[in-house]
């Protein structure tokens, strides 16, 4: 299974490099074995490159075409700084029909990098659950892809996510926690009230600072079983801050720590 990246939002905006950098790294192997198994399409010129999808579902209210083409922007201009090559390219699922696209979810499944940038939390949970963009994004993860998501994109990603009309369960690819993005100068106690309102005291909240992420390291725990534990990498000029389930003190980390979010779990499908 391929790592999991969560953004706390200002993602491809100048200072956001460390976290790109870290997802591009990630991204290469499940490239170079992808080369190595099949060599690409006959007619690809480039079959080792570094296929880099994104999918602005969240912006689909506004723009979806110009978060698209910033993110293409970034990571083509951190790869050109890496020396790597990348296949950048925005996939527009931004409703249910494009969702059902078969020629967009083949470019998901081939991806090695699916990034979900932000917007609205409400659209990526009602946009991809249980179509055949989402199945695509989870065969790419099985053989390696990285899928990482900011602010929206990543409340999306975990087993539940707030939104204008209330909290609702999220894609759950990551289990056991909520996402609170644009944390810094936010008061702890403010999320555990969320939390409480909700009534599920098992719930962890991973609170992110604007430009910085975090991205699941090789061993963390998979199944998604109850008191579980995922270890993170913190990248990115803020902090990670994780507020476990049953009142358990918070925990702190920066950019190059790893920090350890107990009780939560990564999917295994």
């Amino acid at each position: 299974m391929g790592p999991i990246g969560l953004h706390g939002g200002g993602e491809y905006l100048a200072g956001d490099e460390p976290f790109l950098r870290l997802l591009l790294d990630a991204a290469a192997p499940p490239a170079e074995e992808r080369a190595r198994a099949c060599g690409g399409p006959a007619d690809d010129p480039r079959p080792g490159a570094i296929r880099i999808a994104i999918v602005p579902a969240a912006a689909a209210r506004q723009r979806p075409e110009v978060a698209g083409a910033h993110g293409v922007a970034a990571f083509r201009a951190i790869a050109a700084a890496r020396d790597r090559d990348v296949r950048a390219e925005v996939v527009p699922v931004v409703d249910r029909a494009s969702a059902a696209d078969p020629r967009l979810a083949a470019a998901l499944a081939g991806a090695d990098l699916i990034h979900l940038p932000g917007g609205d939390p409400d659209l990526v949970v009602a946009i991809l659950d249980d179509t055949l963009a989402w199945r695509s994004m989870l065969a790419a993860r099985a053989r390696g892809a990285v899928i990482a998501g900011a602010s929206a994109g990543a409340m999306a990603l975990g087993e539940w996510t707030w939104t204008q009309a209330g909290g609702r369960p999220g894609l759950g690819i990551v289990r056991g926690l909520a996402v609170a993005p644009h944390f810094e100068g936010v008061a702890a106690a403010r999320w555990r009230a969320e939390r409480a309102a909700l009534g599920r005291h098992d719930l962890g909240i991973l609170g992110l600072d604007e430009r910085t992420g975090v991205l699941s390291q090789p061993g963390a725990a998979g199944g998604g079983a109850a008191g579980g534990s995922a270890a993170w990498r913190v990248a990115g000029q803020g902090t990670a801050t994780w507020i476990g389930p049953h009142g358990a003190e918070p925990l702190v980390a920066g950019d190059g720590a790893t920090i350890e979010l107990r009780g939560s779990a990564l999917a295994s499908a």
